[in-house]
């Protein structure tokens, strides 16, 4: 059975024809996120330490609301408009999960992300007990 989550407005609109996350069975497939504002729905452009924390944010509140966490998650995929961030990137990445909960990812360089954003972040996770 598929159970589509999308978050309420006022938490984290969706800007795009998307649920915020699609849960089979014990398995979460997070979309992926950008440094979209939760409140205007719209992608902060700024340094890319401010905007990874804010696409982990966002991420954070998916995984929360659909009753998972950083540490349940088995996969992630970064894509990155210019791998000079990805140092920076990684840095703030890591520090959202716990020591030995690191999932398997793949980095992705591209050419644009939408809303003209530099990073994007997608997860599977679990949320079995």
């Amino acid at each position: 059975m598929l159970q589509y989550i999308t978050l309420p407005d006022d938490v984290l609109p969706a800007v795009a024809p998307y649920c915020h996350a699609v849960r089979v069975g014990e398995l979460l497939f997070v979309t992926g996120q950008l440094a979209e504002d939760p409140q205007t729905g719209k992608v902060v452009r700024g340094p890319i330490d401010e905007q990874t924390v804010r696409v982990m944010e966002n991420l954070k509140l998916v995984l929360e609301h659909a009753g998972s966490s950083f540490n349940k998650v088995a996969m992630a995929r970064i894509f990155v408009t210019d791998f000079r961030f990805f140092e920076t990137v990684n840095d703030i990445y890591k520090s959202y999960f716990d020591v030995g909960h690191l999932p398997g990812r793949t980095t992705v360089g591209v050419t644009a992300l939408a809303g003209f954003g530099d990073v994007e972040i997608d997860l599977i996770a679990y949320c079995g007990e």
